[in-house]
């Protein structure tokens, strides 16, 4: 997330359609859902085994992404929702004066392409920040089976809910933040999906560069990275490259103000 460095171009990983392969057989969808550690976070708690036997027979396939490489593009017609597996995303947008616009940030376990539901086509770019995978979910067997799924619909629900509120979060950020208190709600914010995912909530590594945590907060490349400067002085954080470790996290939430 905050590296300013260049790194080394991995070798493209070869996209692979969504529909390309052949569907797994149910019994090893099954078990590649059951025996994912991110389980208890892209699916609910309490799903039973043939449910959710049948959720991986929606949920068979896998997609590798390569660094840099779209997983879908504005305008595309939507038909499919993506669970990260590994990796990380971002959605990008395109402002009224023609310039990239990054809305967001996707961690594994979360979930892509919510915001299409409604107009039926992609808003935004999804774009790999590194090497990464998704889950293929067909939304119309998804919708059929979360309609005998009592647990499956609320999570979906859920997901959708917590999309919404990221949107509000993000208007409040841009809307009535210093610059300092937006790069330490972000941070916090993190670390928070962090802990969600069951690693570290106070040490983890930035996904993103300094650019794109600018596009996303309204803040220029320079204000970026003399602000993470400036919290690495005042002993706040402490930043080697992509990672970062919380030094003071009190202060940051008292910089917010209402974390």
């Amino acid at each position: 997330m905050l590296q300013s460095i260049a790194y080394a171009q991995p070798q493209p990983i070869p996209l692979t359609p969504a529909r390309s392969r052949a569907a797994a057989p149910a019994a090893r969808a099954a078990s590649a859902c059951s025996s994912c550690s991110l389980r208890s976070v892209c699916l609910p708690q309490d799903l039973d085994g043939g449910d959710l036997d049948r959720f991986g027979q929606v949920a068979s396939q896998k997609r590798r992404i390569a660094r840099g490489a779209a997983l879908y593009r504005s305008g595309d017609v939507f038909d499919t929702l993506y669970a990260v597996r590994s990796g990380a995303f971002k959605s990008v947008g395109v402002s009224l004066h023609g310039d990239e616009k990054v809305t967001g940030f996707h961690l594994p376990g979360e979930i892509l392409g919510l915001d299409a539901i409604n107009g039926g086509r992609h808003d935004y770019d999804a774009v790999a920040l590194e090497d990464s995978e998704v889950c293929v979910i067909p939304y119309a067997p998804l919708e059929q089976l979360a309609l005998t799924v009592p647990p499956l619909q609320r999570h979906l629900f859920k997901a959708l809910s917590g999309d919404i509120s990221r949107d509000h979060g993000l208007m409040l950020l841009l809307g009535g933040m210093t610059a300092e208190q937006r790069l330490a709600a972000f941070l916090l914010s993190l670390s928070r999906r962090y802990r969600r995912l069951g690693f570290s909530a106070s040490s983890f590594v930035l996904r993103m560069t300094r650019e794109e945590i600018g596009s996303y907060l309204g803040l220029t490349l320079e204000t970026v990275s003399r602000l993470l400067s400036r919290f690495q002085h005042e002993g706040l954080i402490a930043v080697q490259q992509r990672d970062v470790e919380f030094r003071n996290a009190g202060r940051l939430m008292e910089m917010v103000g209402h974390w």
